[in-house]
């Protein structure tokens, strides 16, 4: 389920992909224990805190999680409930480091590549999942291992997430374990739109005049924020590129698509389609008309926070999110009357892999056993789930049955942080979560579109040095395009393809297709 800067970072990207290349390999794993090492093995023993018998606890371990998302105002309160109950089950406690959204992205795999002293992280295949198990900064997981420490996991789980979750035949991932849409929508102000007496907004066309009309009326409030990080395509460009034309745009690290009815998954450049270009006509469009800030590449604003504060009047993001926020507002009786629109009515939906959200092991915990238990019980365990899915009940929250929660008034101090790894069938709904919301989800829940390229992962351990250029270009010639900084359209697409040629795009999509050939020979 989940649970996330521009200009500014394309100096230090070089620096940052350098970086990440000196992540690890296979011979980090050389500091774990084998599955079922024990005495005999008094070499890796004695390098981890937990023993091979899963009932052996008896050394007090505190194990240390990576988190994105900024640090919950009530961390302390919540962790501490948490700790009381882990020390019981399996002596241990969990103290958490969090990224916030505004840097996350670069601190990300900076935490992997500095080989830093920790021993989970939040993981997710829009986080770079593959690419960072590839390099080595996660534990391979063994079924030996899952076995002897996560017996309710393997029992719960199905088979499929877990083969969604393997890079090359190999499992660096506990996956989520409830399913969720990845397909976005627009969150926008229904009073403004009543305002102006504009139409629905159902179409790219329709949100578009919506847009202008708030830019041109509105003084203080921005038409459109934006997502913070280092996203090398627009933030719209999964509705307005991938789900209004049908495409999988599998790495968002690269400029590559395939057709979802396309049995043959054959891989075209983005750059060089008409859909594109069309788009990038959209976008001049409404960026000559101040749909969004000048300085948008510079930009670190939180876009949910803006919206809640009434200084932007749409954002975009999954449903999930969306309808906590919208949830939140009402719970706090906003003074903004909102609404969801879906703007590419009618599209094949897609459904989220288990990858979406998943947690891995550090390449160098010394605590993997334990980690592998803490995991288990959090997915499966409802008192410690519920305490680190909603926070403290009577707190944050009040239980109603066993699969819904009322927010209580401090419920907004337990948010916004990635605990979605976590999901599980014991996840709680909120009663409070809008019925258009649910009605859109139900919607396109009931026509999933599967495709047989749903399971492909890439393995770019061949191309490593050509996607790091390929980033660099997106970043410094397409993102710059796409929010209608660069005046002349044809120019900017002439010099943005040339840049790619010479940074060896073209090794990188016959790499691509030849793996996906081969997948699809495969099935």
């Amino acid at each position: 389920m989940q649970r996330k800067n521009r200009s500014i970072m394309l100096a230090l990207v070089l620096t940052i992909v350098m970086i990440l290349s000196a992540c690890g390999g296979g011979s980090n794993n050389a500091n774990t224990p084998e599955a079922g090492s024990d005495s005999t093995n008094n070499t890796n023993a004695a390098n981890n805190s937990g023993s091979s018998d899963n009932s052996d606890t008896t050394k007090e371990v505190n194990l240390k999680m990576i988190f994105v998302g900024p640090k919950p105002v009530d961390y302390d309160s919540v962790f501490a409930e948490i700790n009381k109950i882990l020390k019981e089950k399996i002596n241990a406690t969990i103290e958490g480091e969090f990224l916030d959204w505004s840097d996350w992205a670069q601190k990300y795999p900076l935490k992997l590549a500095a080989d830093e002293d920790f021993d989970l992280i939040y993981s997710a295949n829009w986080a770079g999942y593959n690419d960072m198990a590839l390099k080595g900064g996660f534990l391979e997981l063994t079924d030996e291992l899952l076995n002897k420490y996560m017996p309710q996991t393997m029992t719960a789980m199905p088979e499929v997430s877990w083969d969604q979750a393997k890079v090359n035949g190999k499992l660096f991932m506990v996956p989520q374990n409830r399913g969720e849409s990845i397909e976005k929508l627009i969150l926008y102000r229904e009073d403004l739109r009543k305002k102006y007496n504009l139409p629905e907004i159902n179409s790219p066309e329709s949100y578009a005049t919506y847009l202008k009309t708030v830019a041109q009326n509105e003084k203080g409030i921005m038409a459109f924020t934006p997502e913070t990080g280092d996203w090398k395509y627009h933030n719209l460009d999964r509705v307005l590129l991938k789900q209004q034309n049908e495409w999988n745009m599998f790495d968002l690290d690269l400029p590559f698509a395939f057709r979802l009815d396309d049995e043959k998954g054959q891989v075209f450049n983005v750059y060089e389609t008409k859909e594109f270009k069309d788009l990038l006509v959209y976008y001049k469009d409404l960026a000559d008309n101040n749909a969004w800030s000048k300085n948008v590449l510079n930009s670190k604003n939180d876009h949910q926070a803006d919206f809640k504060a009434g200084k932007t009047a749409s954002i975009t993001h999954n449903n999930g999110t969306l309808g906590s926020l919208m949830a939140l507002m009402r719970q706090e009786n906003s003074p903004y009357e909102v609404a969801l629109a879906d703007v590419t009515p009618g599209k094949k939906k897609q459904i989220a892999i288990s990858t979406q959200n998943g947690t891995s092991i550090h390449a160098t915990s010394k605590n993997v056993e334990r980690s592998l238990m803490l995991i288990d019980l959090m997915q499966n365990d409802k008192e410690l789930h519920d305490l680190m899915m909603y926070g403290i009940d009577g707190v944050h929250y009040e239980a109603v049955g066993d699969d819904k929660y009322k927010a209580l008034d401090k419920n907004p101090n337990y948010t916004g942080f990635s605990n979605w790894n976590f999901n599980s069938p014991l996840n709680r709904d909120n009663e409070a979560f809008p019925q258009e919301a649910n009605d859109l989800a139900n919607g396109w829940e009931a026509d999933v579109y599967h495709y047989p390229l749903e399971t492909f992962v890439f393995d770019n351990s061949k191309v490593k040095t050509e996607i790091a250029n390929v980033g660099n270009v997106m970043l410094r010639y397409a993102i710059p395009l796409e929010y209608g900084v660069i005046k002349d359209i044809d120019k900017g697409l002439v010099d943005l393809n040339k840049q790619l040629e010479s940074a060896g795009i073209d090794k990188i999509q016959a790499e691509l297709q030849a793996q996906i050939d081969a997948f699809l020979a495969n099935k």
